[in-house]
């Protein structure tokens, strides 16, 4: 039966295992329960629908900013260990404006890590921008990602259960060491743990086909995130969005939304329009499809905790990282998996 079983197949769960692995723990002592699991699609799922690619806009808590360094600094070793950037993983020029600026302890962190980072000048700044970067990024396709991830933990024996849980003493087997709890927004149902901190933050995005950007570029407004993410080894998808809308859990897409991302981000970033080659404007973009996802936010930020349930048995959270997973998670898996190990590292 299995040592390590974690709670949750989105890409809080894929981490954890993957570090588990890097921390010596054999395959067959790790199974990963789910209701959804790669490949599929559900608003209750929400891996699949992020935009899917580093950037700075996350908090400048200690914590958080070890996450991303973390998380950056080791996403190469994970490409390779995927296979390459065939995975749906690969590096991309990124700029990122920010109309309030960034705290100096963040930009100091960026200093440490980011390769290629760049600040750039006022003159080249937007007129309601304070303060604009320029780094080489890291960014996913995330639904092959997933699946590219997925079955490299399966061809190395890590397996797989579909089993909607109830509450989360379910996940015990008879030589169950430590449960990981990686179900996101799940948190806030899931009996044993029923964290009503946990809160849905919607973001609507619209996918076009847009083979001549090769890069990112976001505007990062608290109201209204603006963001450009060229989507790797998709036939040349480029993600636009967005909102960031809290407490909605609508799954529903809205045409006024997606007009509104459109201008957006082609007001940002006119190349969208100027070498399309059906002409100049919005009407002429390819739309392959607009998707509602729900990040999961957490008030107080992630929870990576250590908790003792009946008879002493370990229970690890790792969740809550909002919009963050993708760039943050490896970091939040070490800290979770050196809490099951006893080992101290962040």
């Amino acid at each position: 039966m299995p040592h390590y079983v974690i709670v949750g197949a989105g890409i809080i769960g894929h981490y954890t295992a993957y570090k588990l692995l890097e921390n010596n723990v054999h395959p067959d002592d790790i199974l990963i329960v789910a209701k959804f699991h790669p490949g599929d699609e559900s608003i209750n799922y929400t891996s699949p629908y992020a935009g899917g690619n580093f950037s700075c806009i996350t908090g400048d808590d200690p914590d958080t900013l070890a996450y991303d360094k973390v998380t950056y600094t080791e996403l190469g070793n994970l490409q390779r260990f995927l296979g390459g950037p065939q995975c749906g993983l690969d590096r991309y020029k990124s700029t990122e404006y920010f109309v309030e600026p960034p705290s100096e302890r963040k930009i100091a962190s960026w200093k440490t890590y980011l390769y290629d980072l760049a600040i750039l000048r006022e003159e080249d700044l937007p007129e309601d921008v304070s303060y604009g970067i320029e780094y080489i990024s890291w960014n996913f396709n995330c639904p092959k990602f997933l699946v590219s991830f997925q079955n490299l933990l399966k061809s190395l024996g890590v397996r797989f259960e579909r089993r909607e849980l109830k509450n989360i003493r379910e996940a015990y087997y008879t030589d169950t060491k430590v449960v990981f709890n990686c179900t996101g927004l799940g948190s806030r149902s899931l009996g044993g743990v029923n964290d009503d901190k946990s809160f849905p933050m919607r973001g609507q995005v619209v996918v076009i086909k847009a083979p001549h950007i090769q890069e990112n570029v976001m505007k990062w407004d608290a109201a209204k995130p603006t963001y450009i993410i060229k989507r790797p080894y998709s036939n040349d998808q480029l993600i636009l969005g967005g909102f960031l809308q809290k407490g909605d859990w609508t799954a529903d897409t809205f045409r006024e939304q997606t007009e509104d991302i459109l201008k957006r981000t082609t007001e940002l970033y006119p190349k969208i329009l100027e070498e399309n080659r059906k002409g100049k404007r919005i009407e002429d973009l390819e739309i392959l499809r607009v998707v509602a996802g729900l990040r999961p936010g957490r008030e107080g930020g992630a929870r990576i905790e250590k908790e003792f349930v009946d008879a002493g048995r370990v229970l690890i959270h790792n969740y809550g990282a909002a919009g963050y997973g993708y760039q943050a998670g490896i970091g939040m898996a070490d800290k979770a998996v050196s809490l099951a190990l006893d080992r101290s590292k962040l």
